[in-house]
């Protein structure tokens, strides 16, 4: 029999209803998952509570265009309040004399600093994603969309950095507009001040793109770019920085002129609303890290290098053995052959086993998605309070769930009983 209007109306309400629920347990299927198991994917961090309410609020409908008393709106005093708190500081926590909290990303970021700094068909330097280096800095990315004339660093293989003297010859030769520096596999600091030097010497700008790092850096444990050469640092919110989804534009300029473009590359530039609960977040965030963030990016560290230590011992073939492994949250290993797709193996195993990573290529590797090793980071299970102790216990799990061929079901079960231990988020109010 034929529906009616109203019954079919009915019947489509009543769907869309339940579509709507199987998203929210999607939801909170995908919170468990992380929550019992190891998130260990480096570009990811977790909320705070403080920082959540924030961003869970009324703030993610609304518009503020402009800057703290220059809106387009009406009814942003309360945000020009938030906004100014953020600002003021992320100058502090990050020692720069001009920020901007607005992206809504680190690609966004980046975007608005190419916008800001040079133009269509000028020459820029990079790393090679093939190195290590972000696709933001390349030309499938924002390097690409800006229509820029993209060359590569020389790189050092063993030191997983780009070659000190080759790319400083390189960037005297070129001599490019714009030299970027920093990648998304991030072992140790750049070599910044020499090819900063080098870079100035030829009339480039110097960028530094510190997604990654940028806690790190706030923290006082990895590199200064800001005094070490770049004119410009960007970076993400959420990595190393455990704030939410977004991104900062940071640096020591003090030329007005120099400021009201990368503010104009950001609003109208790059972005109309740029997700204001996220700003609030932020700045809940920034407030945070003042207070904890050096403990927290110290002991970030400590864990990575007692991560890489603990899987060399337990057999892996851990990268940059000589330089100690790592500097930064991230630790990189190998897993087969170049190209032999050994790295997207052992992340699908591994998340059988509750352990969640990327695969990740490495030098010497040329296909994307059939990559020979994993990029791993700690910064996560740090914020829940792991230490090196536990560092040897997830160890522990890689072996047994790569080399020893235990069922990664009963791995499983392992993590999660070592995870339970490790629920509450730490460095925050």
């Amino acid at each position: 029999m034929a529906l009616n209007g109203r019954d079919k109306w009915k019947a489509m309400s009543t769907h869309s209803h339940e579509t709507a629920k199987r998203v929210l347990e999607a939801v909170d299927q995908s919170g468990a998952h992380y929550g019992s198991g190891f998130p260990m994917i480096a570009s990811e961090n977790v909320i705070s509570p403080m920082v959540r309410r924030a961003c869970d609020s009324d703030l993610h409908g609304r518009y503020a265009e402009g800057l703290p008393g220059k809106r387009y709106y009406q009814g942003c005093d309360d945000f020009d309040t938030i906004e100014t708190i953020g600002i003021d500081l992320a100058k502090k926590v990050f020692n720069a004399n001009f920020a901007n909290i607005q992206p809504i990303s680190g690609t966004v970021a980046n975007i608005a600093a190419l916008k800001a700094m040079v133009k269509p068909g000028d020459r820029i330097t990079a790393v090679s994603t093939a190195d290590g280096g972000h696709i933001s800095h390349a030309q499938m990315g924002a390097v690409g969309l800006r229509g820029l004339d993209l060359h590569t660093y020389p790189w050092d293989e063993d030191r997983m950095e780009p070659d000190v003297d080759a790319a400083a010859a390189m960037i005297r030769d070129t001599k490019p507009a714009l030299a970027l520096f920093g990648a998304s596999v991030f072992l140790f600091p750049t070599p910044l001040k020499e090819l900063a030097d080098a870079a100035h010497e030829v009339g480039a700008r110097v960028m530094y793109d510190g997604a990654h790092v940028l806690g790190l850096i706030a923290g006082g444990v990895f590199q200064d770019p800001l005094r070490e050469g770049a004119d410009l640092m960007t970076g993400s919110s959420h990595k190393t920085f455990p704030g939410p989804q977004g991104g900062f534009l940071l640096s020591n300029t003090d030329d007005e002129k120099m400021q009201r473009r990368l503010n104009n590359a950001v609003f109208p530039g790059t972005n109309s609303s740029y997700h204001l609960h996220h700003v609030a977040g932020k700045a809940v965030a920034l407030a945070e890290f003042e207070a904890y963030g050096a403990s927290y990016a110290q002991d970030t560290v400590t864990n990575a290098k007692a991560l890489a230590e603990a899987l060399a011992a337990e057999g892996f073939d851990v990268l940059a053995e000589e330089r100690g492994y790592t500097a930064s949250h991230q630790v990189l290993t190998r897993h087969g052959e170049t190209d032999s797709g050994a790295g997207r193996a052992a992340a699908a195993l591994l998340e059988e086993a509750g352990i969640i990573t990327n695969m990740n290529m490495l030098p010497g590797d040329t296909r994307a998605l059939s990559p020979s090793g994993l990029r791993l980071g700690v910064q996560e299970l740090t914020r829940h309070g792991m230490g090196p102790d536990q560092m040897q216990d997830v160890a522990t799990c890689f072996r047994r769930a790569l080399i020893d061929g235990v069922d990664p079901a009963q791995v499983k079960t392992e993590v999660a009983a070592i995870r339970e231990g490790f629920t509450d988020i730490q460095y925050c109010f």
